[in-house]
């Protein structure tokens, strides 16, 4: 029998314990019939003041990862998908490659989605895309991983700023406001697209909205994700108000 509500797709998307953001983004964007289905990755909100502590994240989401996947696969999904970013960018594209290896074996095969490859697949969308500037709430650390990543794909990012976060939980405090004024400041003329990565940062509407006065594409990371779990399940629904990502592609 046919699952009464996820009837057309079941989506098992895994977040660290302290993301507030990419649920509920996430889960505005559902069409009907589809539905998301959370694992948390627990990590503590322990402080980020510099390099060594943003590494230190990242060990914490690695060593729960396996045990998150395992627990929400069991409802029988579809699809996995990370609702994590920073991970998916980390030693380049091999490794990136060698994560999504990794989840969909621990998931049983399953078929991944997950930020590095929806973002580049994103792009696609758009042309011959080369330039780009990028937007994260990292530490210096986390954004050289995001630009080997992206410099792995061929792509040149021509402005990146990150902001520094002060921990997991305060990455989802900072406001429509200052995203706003990070995506001005790194909307260089030459970028052809702007990027922003960090599903913790609540940049889905601002997005589509930004696409507007900036006149060029802009897309956040939870939206990329999102999209590309849809559109790899042949869910081909158009979504109004998170830009033209999922309204046009």
């Amino acid at each position: 029998m046919t699952d009464a509500l996820g009837y057309r797709l079941k989506l098992a998307i895994i977040a660290p314990s302290t993301n507030t953001v990419v649920q509920p983004e996430m889960d505005e964007m559902r069409p009907h019939g589809i539905t998301n289905h959370f694992g948390r990755i627990h990590i503590p909100d322990d402080p980020v003041k510099n390099d060594a502590d943003f590494d230190r994240l990242i060990l914490n989401i690695r060593e729960a990862t396996d045990a998150a996947i395992e627990q929400v696969i069991t409802c029988k999904p579809d699809r996995l998908v990370l609702g994590m970013s920073s991970e998916t960018f980390w030693d380049g594209l091999d490794g990136s490659q060698r994560l999504e290896a990794h989840v969909s074996e621990i998931a049983g095969g399953l078929d991944v989605s997950m930020g590095s490859d929806a973002v580049r697949a994103a792009l696609r969308c758009y042309g011959d895309i080369k330039r780009i500037s990028v937007i994260t709430p990292y530490m210096p650390v986390g954004d050289a991983q995001v630009r080997r990543f992206f410099e792995d794909c061929g792509f040149e990012i021509v402005a990146l700023e990150g902001l520094k976060c002060s921990s997991p939980v305060q990455i989802a405090h900072t406001s429509q406001t200052e995203l706003r004024d990070a995506l001005l400041r790194v909307n260089d003329t030459s970028a052809e697209a702007l990027i922003q990565v960090g599903t913790n940062l609540a940049m889905a509407r601002l997005a589509g909205l930004a696409e507007f006065w900036l006149d060029k594409p802009v897309l956040a990371i939870n939206t990329a994700i999102y999209w590309h779990a849809l559109r790899s399940s042949g869910i081909e629904d158009k979504v109004q108000g998170f830009g033209s990502l999922l309204a046009d592609n």
